[in-house]
C-alpha cells in the first residue's frame, strides 16, 4: 500500500479515536460506565473474533499455560482502562480527557523502564519532563495552587488512572507478544472484558430496562465498537506492517487535536487557549519521546510485526 495512502488512513484512525471521547461523553448520559464497556466490546469482540478466525486460519488459539497473562490482560487494559475512561467523562470535559490520554506512551516508557529493563536516556528523560509539565498544567487548568490544597478534579484523576492501566496492558502485552499476533491477543482481550462485566451487567440493570436507552445512546456505543475499536484497530495494524510502529505512533497525538475540535463543534465545550497550550506541550514530549527510541530495537520491532 501506498505510504500516502497509508497516512490518509492513519489521519482517520486518529480522527476516530478522537470522536470516541465524544462518543463516550453522549453515552455516559444513559449508561453507567460498566454496561457501556460491556456493549462496546460485545459487538466489538462478535466483528473482530470472526476475522481472527478468517485471517489467523487455524494459528488462533490461546494455548492453556497463556490464559492467565491474556486475562490479566483483559482485566487491565480492557476492563480497567475503559470503566475508568467513561467514569471520567462524567466528571470531567471530553477536552481533558483526551490531553491526559495523550502521554499514555509516556507513562508506557516509565514502566518499561522500571519492570521491563528498558533504558530511558537523558533524551527521553527531557522528553517525559516536557509531558509531565502539560499533564500537571492540564489537571491543574493553570493553577498550581491546586496542587498544595490537593483539589484536584475527580474526573482527571480517574483518566490518569485509566491511562495508567493501559500503560501497564503495553508493557505486559510486550511479553506475550512474541507468541501471538497483535490481532490475537487484541481480540482475546475483547473477549475477556466482555465475559467478565456480563455478570455485573445482569446484576445493575435488568434486561428488559435496555429498551428504555434511546436511539442516541445504541448508536454511540455501536459507532465506538465498529469506528474507534474495530476499524480503528484493524487500520493501526496496516499502517504498522506498511511504515513500522514508530511512525504510525506519531499520529495518536493528533487525537487530542481531533478531540478538542469535536468538542467544541458538537459538545459546546469552551476553547481554552491554555488548553491549547497543555495539549501542544504534551504533544511535543510524546513526539520526542518517539524520536529518540534506540534504532536497533525500532528496527527488531518493525520487522516482528511486518512477519506478521
Amino acid at each position: 500500500m501506498e505510504q500516502k495512502k497509508v497516512y490518509s488512513l492513519m489521519v482517520l484512525t486518529a480522527f476516530f479515536w478522537a470522536s470516541a471521547f465524544i462518543a463516550g461523553k453522549f453515552g455516559v448520559e444513559e449508561f453507567s460506565p460498566v454496561s457501556i464497556t460491556f456493549f462496546r466490546f460485545l459487538f466489538a469482540t462478535i466483528i473482530i473474533f470472526s476475522l481472527m478466525v478468517k485471517w489467523e486460519k487455524k494459528d488462533w488459539h490461546i494455548k492453556k499455560g497463556d490464559w492467565k497473562a491474556v486475562i490479566l490482560l483483559g482485566l487491565v487494559g480492557m476492563v480497567g482502562y475503559h470503566i475508568l475512561f467513561f467514569s471520567s467523562l462524567i466528571y470531567t470535559t471530553t477536552t481533558n480527557s483526551s490531553i491526559i490520554a495523550a502521554c499514555n506512551p509516556l507513562i508506557t516508557s516509565i514502566l518499561a523502564a522500571i519492570f521491563a529493563g528498558e533504558v530511558l536516556g537523558f533524551k527521553r528523560l527531557v522528553a517525559l519532563s516536557i509531558a509531565l509539565v502539560g499533564v500537571i498544567l492540564t489537571i491543574t487548568n493553570w493553577d498550581l495552587a491546586v496542587m498544595s490544597s490537593l483539589s484536584f478534579n475527580k474526573g482527571d484523576l480517574l483518566m490518569l488512572g485509566a491511562v495508567l492501566c493501559m500503560a501497564i496492558y503495553s508493557v505486559m502485552a510486550k511479553k506475550i507478544m512474541p507468541k501471538y499476533s497483535p490481532l490475537i491477543l487484541t481480540t482475546y482481550s475483547f473477549l475477556v472484558c466482555t465475559v467478565v462485566l456480563f455478570p455485573f451487567v445482569l446484576v445493575e440493570r435488568p434486561l428488559s430496562s435496555w429498551a428504555e436507552i434511546s436511539w442516541q445512546g445504541w448508536a454511540a456505543v455501536v459507532y465506538m465498537s465498529i469506528f474507534p475499536t474495530v476499524i480503528g484497530y484493524l487500520i493501526q495494524q496496516i499502517s504498522i506492517k506498511a511504515i513500522g510502529a514508530s511512525r504510525t505512533n506519531i499520529f495518536i497525538n493528533l487525537v487530542p487535536v481531533f478531540s478538542i475540535i469535536l468538542a467544541v463543534l458538537i459538545l459546546k465545550e469552551e476553547l481554552i487557549p491554555l488548553k491549547l497550550v497543555s495539549a501542544g506541550i504534551i504533544i511535543l514530549g510524546v513526539y520526542l519521546n518517539s524520536t529518540v527510541k534506540e534504532e536497533k530495537r525500532q528496527l527488531k520491532d518493525e520487522q516482528a510485526f511486518v512477519k506478521r
